[in-house]
């Protein structure tokens, strides 16, 4: 008998349709799928469906918001592997069609095909051949942004529920088996019964301190169930040293290839609790570290003991391409902390480091420099004696250099001026973000007449221009104590705008964006790279 459904549960038959994007409403094969899916149930129609004809009827239902359809097609997916990126074609489709229902109805539907397996062992009405779900990259939707949409941490805590669900339903079912056969034997004979080959979840796992009970039960209870989660990227929030601990030593080793631990005051004592943990993951290429709260402008003996031992544990991970240090205070300790690193560094984000110039001195003489594709040095002062040094880098990184963050550097036209020459070297750059510095309309206009010749460079975030502020004192921040925004001439900045894009648009540059929003266009990852 089928397991009933909770109310909470209940799948609707359909979403609002959402407009689809080119390449899909103009192809004949996906204007039939959609006619098909619309035309629920489909059961009866599936077992005589070609299995090629599975991955467009996901792409319809999906894009076009019908759970129902996704329950069936994974009830008989006829494939091993169910990747969500690859069937609905590019990340930006997942973004710009959030559907919670959707992504809940497969997940629920993986369940349900489970519990049948463990009831009924051995038999294979359905033609389900799904063995592992991949659900990695599906982007973050927040709260509020559109009613149906699932953020990352909500999808990480339904699936922890689903993992948990299935290996309950599992030690009961065993239970059961143990009763009907009464004694030793009883027993042998129901751990002996043939068990489901079950399903591997590969995902993204976001988890803060709500979140933390329900993915420790899951990755602890599930791990040798019929549902078992394989992280790819972990991002924990205001966690304790303990829960991360606990965590990390639960993940499959073998699937890891990122670990972001941020808003945790780790310091180098908690950072040398938690690294020692990392060295069992062998394809970790990605460490995140952000607001750590590592402070080692004034040298100690135990400061000193701490960034030995902190290099050295980085020094064990062989495969480490990416590292971000921002918000901590590394003054004059760049050399010390990536001293041990095995292989050069691919992407490095140290903002707000409160770097020296001998820092930058030390990565520009280091084997790092001419391998990094991401570089961001955003919140140091490039108006002094650092100007120079990050010239120097940024000649080293010229041949490599993708994505290049200086937001918030205290540069004017005359800094800028100073390095326009070496960024113009950088010949594959893709990202400029500029946000936050004291330029001239001027400035960035003949900043993107002499860039227009980087073949590569897509996205340019530049700051307001100061001439388009006006001559008053800055006004407090509503609901803030401290913080200040000048007044912004709304109709300067129009008219500098307006410029600015006539400019692009006479370059011919139609696959350039010039904003003064450093919000809403996504950062470029390094996994992106």
């Amino acid at each position: 008998m089928a397991p009933s459904r909770s109310r909470s549960t209940q799948i609707p038959p359909c979403i609002p349709k959402r407009q689809l994007p080119p390449g899909y409403s103009d192809s004949l094969l996906f204007l039939c799928a959609r006619r098909m899916v619309a035309q629920h149930p489909l059961p009866v129609l599936l077992p005589a469906l070609p299995a090629h004809l599975y991955p467009i009827l996901f792409q319809a239902a999906f894009l076009d918001g019908r759970p129902l359809v996704l329950r069936d097609l994974v009830t008989a997916w006829p494939f091993p592997v169910l990747n969500f990126q690859r069937l609905v074609g590019r990340r930006e489709l997942l973004r710009d069609h959030p559907c919670k229902l959707c992504v809940q109805a497969v997940i629920l539907a993986v369940v349900a095909q489970l519990r049948r397996d463990l009831e009924e062992p051995g038999r294979d009405s359905s033609g389900c051949r799904l063995r592992v779900l991949d659900v990695t990259g599906v982007p973050d939707d927040p709260a509020g942004r559109a009613p149906d949409g699932m953020s990352v941490w909500s999808g990480t805590v339904a699936l922890a529920k689903a993992c948990v669900e299935v290996s309950k339903h599992q030690r009961e079912f065993q239970r059961r088996g143990s009763k009907r056969h009464k004694g030793r034997s009883g027993a042998a004979t129901a751990a002996a019964a043939p068990q489901p080959p079950g399903v591997d979840v590969h995902a993204d796992l976001f988890v803060n301190g709500t979140s933390y009970g329900i993915l420790r039960d899951a990755l602890q209870t599930g791990a040798a169930g019929p549902l078992r989660l394989k992280c790819r990227e972990f991002q924990a929030e205001k966690l304790s040293l303990a829960g991360i601990v606990s965590l990390l030593e639960s993940l499959d080793p073998s699937c890891v290839r990122r670990v972001d631990l941020r808003f945790r005051n780790l310091g180098l004592t908690g950072l040398s609790v938690i690294l020692p943990h990392l060295s069992r993951f062998p394809e970790l290429r990605s460490l995140k570290l952000q607001y750590s709260n590592v402070d080692v402008r004034r040298p100690t003996p135990e400061s000193a003991i701490g960034i030995r031992c902190l290099a050295g544990q980085l020094g064990m991970l062989p495969s480490l391409r990416e590292l971000n240090l921002g918000s901590s205070r590394l003054s004059g300790n760049l050399r010390q902390i990536l001293c041990d690193l095995q292989a050069p560094l691919e992407s490095l984000e140290l903002a707000f480091c409160s770097l020296l110039p001998a820092d930058l001195a030390f990565l520009s003489q280091s084997f790092h420099a001419p391998a990094l594709k991401r570089l961001d040095l955003s919140g140091h002062d490039f108006s002094q004696s650092l100007l120079e040094p990050l010239r120097l880098l940024l000649e080293e990184t010229s041949a490599s250099l993708l994505h290049l963050d200086l937001m918030e550097c205290r540069m004017a036209d005359s800094h800028l001026d100073a390095l326009l020459p070496t960024l113009r070297r950088c010949s594959r750059l893709r990202f400029l973000g500029l946000y936050g510095n004291s330029l001239s309309t001027a400035a960035l206009k003949d900043l993107l007449q002499k860039t227009l010749e980087l073949p590569d460079l897509r996205l340019v975030v530049y700051p307001f221009p100061v001439d388009c502020y006006k001559p008053e004192p800055p006004r407090r921040i509503p609901g803030s104590r401290r913080l200040y925004e000048e007044p912004m001439d709304g109709e300067r900045l129009a008219a500098a705008s307006a410029e600015i894009s006539q400019l692009l648009a006479n370059s011919g540059r139609t696959d350039l964006v010039w904003t003064y929003n450093p919000y809403g266009h996504g950062a470029m990852d390094y996994f992106s790279l």
